[in-house]
């Protein structure tokens, strides 16, 4: 019987399929496409699969040490250890019911544990509250607040190798005058940048019930404070459990890795009054990526039937959000500012009436 040679895509791992239309081996999961000698080149130079625990052990206490439970409500899963009892839903308010356990292939590799705690998270939250004017008054009641959630959110970090191949052409011109005539004198000049630009550590969400740029607001984190993950960092806090797997996420990092890499080509190239980009193709050419819990204070608030998100770096304290409108304070601001600004015309109206006089 005779070999057969599976092609596995660098950046998702799944299968790769030779495309006759473009004769290159494309992934119908994250639509990254190699040419035939790009992917030997990959597949050769290293392994790039999410590792495993290496002691069977540390999946089963895994197992055996978490609650999940279902939201009825919204569809959430909510994860947190065996001696915490989760009563409602941070996402809807609603109760939720304990559903059992879950598996190994759910722990995360990495952790970054909770630097900040619930009085400073409050803090920090209402100190950014009270600096927007036509906030609801209600929304800064004690109640709300104390509805705010530690949550570990599951992350897909990934460290990308990006492939450069840029060609252009630089002008520098110089204008000068001599007598009656003005000169300008134009020199272009080939630029070329090929090489690789190592891109590490971009984050991705995999709860697709959180809103991508809240979690994209927060950052950065700092992941020198990464640990190997074990259950005793969900002590008194919540986490969830992915539904968004590394192959849906892709799609974002490979964005965010793209311009990282533009970035980093433009930033070599400098004294150029113009530049014409003849080839631009930054390509994803391997990906390694670990699965992570980071720390997010995270609280929901319904105002009106819309719910409003807001979320506070459990490491860092940067805050993100946006807090309901009052239209009723809006409202009143306007005529004050309305009222204000007649008074000024009557006055002035009547001052230069005076005068004409």
């Amino acid at each position: 019987m005779a070999d057969v040679a599976e092609y596995k895509c660098p950046n998702c791992n799944a299968d790769l399929k030779f495309d006759p239309a473009t004769q290159k081996l494309t992934c119908e999961y994250c639509l990254s496409s190699f040419t035939v000698e790009e992917i030997k080149q990959i597949c050769a130079a290293a392994e790039n699969s999410i590792p495993e625990p290496e002691e069977a052990g540390v999946q089963q206490d895994f197992e055996d040490h978490n609650q999940l439970y279902h939201c009825n409500s919204c569809g959430a899963d909510i994860m947190c250890d065996d001696q915490q009892t989760a009563l409602f839903c941070y996402y809807c308010h609603n109760p939720v019911i304990l559903s059992g356990k879950l598996t190994g292939s759910y722990r995360p590799h990495k952790v970054i544990g909770f630097k900040l705690t619930r009085d400073s998270a409050t803090d920090i939250f209402k100190k950014w509250v009270n600096k927007r004017m036509f906030v609801p008054s209600d929304f800064k009641s004690q109640q709300q607040i104390e509805k705010m959630t530690g949550l570990y959110v599951p992350f897909w970090v990934a460290d990308c190798d990006v492939a450069v191949d840029f060609s252009a052409i630089g002008k520098k011109i110089k204008t000068w005058t001599s007598g009656n005539y003005r000169y300008t004198q134009t020199d272009e000049f080939r630029i070329v940048r090929k090489g690789k630009v190592c891109v590490d550590g971009i984050p991705a969400d995999g709860e697709s019930k959180i809103d991508d740029l809240l979690m994209e607001a927060i950052e950065p984190y700092d992941y020198k404070d990464l640990k190997d993950f074990s259950m005793s960092y969900l002590s008194g806090f919540f986490a969830d459990k992915y539904d968004v797997d590394k192959a849906e996420v892709f799609p974002r990092i490979r964005q965010r890795a793209q311009l990282a890499g533009k970035n980093t080509t433009n930033s070599t190239i400098q004294g150029y009054n113009v530049v014409v980009p003849s080839v631009e193709q930054y390509n994803i050419n391997g990906t390694k990526w670990q699965y992570m819990m980071l720390p997010v204070w995270f609280m929901t608030y319904k105002y009106k039937g819309e719910m409003y998100e807001f979320a506070i770096n459990g490491q860092t304290g940067k805050i993100a959000g946006t807090p309901p409108l009052d239209k009723k304070k809006l409202r009143l601001f306007c005529a004050c500012i309305g009222a204000a600004v007649s008074a000024v015309m009557i006055l002035c109206t009547g001052l230069i009436g005076g005068i004409m006089k």
